[in-house]
């Protein structure tokens, strides 16, 4: 059974293997429903940017990357920087699509969150788990995608996604936003 869990990509429906660090472009696809929740021409940082996808759709979209960093770039354009180091926000807000694994995800949640708005792109099922409910107070919104392609290809993706967005100054429910398409 072991040997099983090290195998599920990035859902639970899948037998994929896991990428390393758990790199996975963002499609266009998981973008196009944020976009209308956003600030007109918005600036933000980009602390875990990969290959810069998720930035090269924000600014095709009319909003601008201020500062974009990952551990690991992909790219020239992303500096080298570990998201655990951050103390403060260069542009308006984090838009990120971090890492799903538990052991970075709670801690980056808490950083981020702390220092500026964060919109996260996480597995929609991720709120209903109790481990969680630490961070749901400070949930201002979740912006449901659906299914998302991870593998660049033509099948259906296997897990759920929205974008949430957390706030340290919010304190209550957060405001859920359902398919639209």
């Amino acid at each position: 059974m072991k040997s099983l869990i090290w195998l599920l990509d990035v859902g639970k429906r899948t037998s994929y293997p896991r990428r390393k660090q758990d790199f996975y472009p963002t499609p266009l696809a998981a973008v196009q429903p944020l976009l209308p929740h956003l600030p007109k021409k918005i600036i933000f940082d980009e602390p875990c940017a990969g290959d810069g996808s998720l930035v090269d759709h924000l600014e095709d979209a009319g909003h601008r990357c201020i500062w974009a960093t990952d551990i690991n770039p992909r790219r020239p354009d992303i500096g080298p920087y570990d998201v655990f180091k951050i103390n403060k926000v260069h542009g308006d807000c984090f838009i990120t699509n971090p890492p799903w694994r538990w052991q970075i995800l709670n801690p980056l949640i808490t950083t981020l969150k702390n220092i500026a708005p964060t919109f996260l792109l996480l597995n929609a099922d991720v709120i209903h788990n109790r481990r969680m409910a630490t961070h749901m107070s400070k949930c201002v919104k979740i912006i449901s995608i659906g299914r998302v392609s991870w593998l660049q290809n033509n099948q259906t993706g296997f897990e759920n996604c929205a974008w949430m967005l957390f706030d340290r100054s919010h304190n209550g429910p957060c405001n859920f936003i359902g398919r639209m398409d």
